[in-house]
């Protein structure tokens, strides 16, 4: 069985007047079904960027994208946001929860552009729901909860739709030490028990370590690629 995620020489390249910005610089990469992988590196290294293609939220300029074998770097909008939706949970920052929306409407979401009925709909949430341990808060309103609490709800939203990557942009940026901590042994249970696919993008070296395999991105380009182990061990960038 091949790689779940494949690029080969991948390239973004904006326009800003006559200036090109080169925000992704020739990468390629390889990911396995089931792996934990930290994509790590400082603010405007192109790791955001990078996660925006593999997420089929941005196209690459030039360069080969393959998910799960399918050709994905050619592909219209319309073909984008159908792996979106099927095969992706994001998880962000900030958490992106509807205000005036339940955590249960919230989980739903993802699940109205499916021909799934309501009631079905809110069992999946509610199932969903138990899965990162809100049991009984299907009815609050994040108002209510507290960070990790949201957090988990844009957890279970993302997982509600039985993806097979999950992609996590800083999760634990607005969280403090023991939310952090919840969260990520809860990302981490996913992936070993579950065998979800992790991204994780962090310039945190203390939550990369959750992950199994840590990526370093600097000026657009991989400059780093080692396992976790390797890392605790006191070795450099391209030790496994």
């Amino acid at each position: 069985m091949g790689a779940l995620i494949v690029t080969k020489d991948l390239w973004k390249i904006y326009r800003l007047g006559d200036v090109e910005v080169h925000a992704v610089r020739g990468v390629s990469l390889e990911v396995e079904r089931g792996e934990f992988v930290a994509v790590m590196g400082s603010s405007g290294s192109g790791k955001s960027t990078l996660m925006n293609i593999i997420g089929c939220l941005d196209t690459p300029t030039r360069g080969d994208y393959w998910l799960d074998g399918r050709d994905v770097a050619r592909a219209g909008q319309d073909t984008l946001a159908e792996i979106r939706n099927r095969e992706i949970g994001f998880i962000f920052q900030s958490f992106n929860l509807i205000p005036r929306t339940s955590a249960l409407e919230n989980v739903q979401l993802p699940l109205f552009y499916r021909a799934v009925s309501l009631r079905e709909q809110r069992a999946q949430a509610a199932a969903a729901l138990a899965r990162v341990g809100l049991n009984g808060r299907e009815h609050h309103y994040p108002a209510q909860l507290s960070g990790g609490q949201q957090q988990r709800v844009a957890i279970a939203r993302a997982l509600v739709s039985a993806p097979s990557i999950l992609l996590a942009d800083e999760p634990t940026g607005n969280l403090d030490t023991e939310s952090s901590r919840e969260i990520m042994a809860l990302l981490e249970g996913l992936n070993r028990q579950d065998g979800l696919t992790v991204i994780l993008v962090t310039h945190e070296t203390d939550i990369a370590a959750y992950a199994a395999r840590q990526i370093q991105v600097s000026d657009g380009q991989i400059v780093g690629d080692r396992s976790t182990a390797a890392a605790q061990a006191g070795k450099g960038w391209g030790a496994q």
